[in-house]
């Protein structure tokens, strides 16, 4: 029997291929904005082990899981011109298996968010909905160079950001937090459009008017890097306002190592976009760690 016919007759997912729709690469992104949700709040971590372990757990593998699973099914037509090899297209997640996989992650998201309490269960259903609106039928904001980015910008840093700090607290937190979230959130419309480019030629034939798409790599990638430069210089600005100068000095350090790495992107857009996605994103959330360390210490959520 030859692999082809192997696939075509598979009844259940392959282990493997069941692991990559879940996309392990993309979980870091939430699971490290909780974290500095977390340290931003101010709350001691002694006796809120559970919370925070359980609210990393819960941004990453599984409503980050959910979303990568819900998005590979929608998306399973690009992906057979753009990714042929995908778990779906493939056919080593035959059948629907892809759909009742996102479904039931969706109810595990509900489930585990409920144990987090008011604030993090609310923010779960933020989040889960996002995820569908991203990219379902007849929503499918995935389709705007704009809103899909931008819903993805701040699904993975500003939601699970404001979540781990409320959990934390117990409440709603200070107005400085949500600032910093909300700037890193904005900032990251820029690495997921940058994230855009390996899909040029599926999202050009299916109607999907992505940046790249819509304005060509170079200006798509100009842009992307304006709009990952412009919220940090605003991070740097307030934590000097804050009388935070050493935590300034050092977010404005990586900034500057990324706009480095962005001038070797800007060469060759289309080539290099991965790369800095590896390099360039490093820089910026370790910018969002120093950021939360200096929120820590003007006294967390108020």
């Amino acid at each position: 029997m030859s692999v082809t016919q192997v696939i075509q007759s598979r009844r259940f997912p392959e282990p493997a291929a069941a692991l990559r729709l879940i996309k392990p690469i993309t979980w870091f992104p939430p699971m490290w904005a909780y974290l500095c949700g977390a340290i931003s709040s101010g709350a001691a971590p002694s006796g809120h082990w559970f919370v925070v372990i359980l609210g990393v757990i819960l941004a990453g593998p599984i409503v980050c899981g959910m979303s990568q699973a819900a998005n590979d099914w929608c998306d399973r037509h690009v992906d057979a011109i753009n990714e042929p090899d995908r778990p779906i297209p493939s056919g080593r997640i035959p059948g629907r298996w892809g759909l009742w996989i996102a479904i039931a992650m969706t109810v595990l998201s509900l489930a585990v968010g409920w144990q987090l309490g008011p604030w993090g269960f609310g923010a779960t259903i933020l989040g889960v909905v996002a995820a569908w609106a991203y990219s379902a039928e007849p929503v499918r904001l995935k389709r705007s160079g704009i809103w899909g980015p931008g819903l993805v910008g701040l699904s993975y840093e500003t939601l699970p950001w404001f979540t781990g700090a409320a959990v934390l607290s117990a409440g709603a937190p200070s107005i400085e937090v949500v600032m910093i979230a909300l700037l890193y959130g904005l900032g990251a419309h820029g690495i997921m459009t940058l994230n855009d480019f390996k899909a040029l030629e599926g999202d050009r034939q299916t109607g999907v008017n992505s940046l790249p798409v819509a304005l060509g790599p170079a200006r798509a990638a100009r842009v992307a890097c304006t709009v990952m430069a412009v919220p940090q210089v605003a991070v740097v600005a307030l934590l000097m306002l804050w009388d935070r100068p050493l935590h300034a000095a050092a977010v404005l350090a990586v900034l500057g190592a990324q706009v480095w790495a962005m001038r070797v992107m800007l060469r060759d857009p289309k080539a290099k976009a991965p790369w800095y996605n590896g390099t360039g994103v490093l820089l910026y959330v370790s910018g969002m760690m120093i950021a939360a360390f200096a929120l820590r210490g003007l006294g967390g959520s108020g």
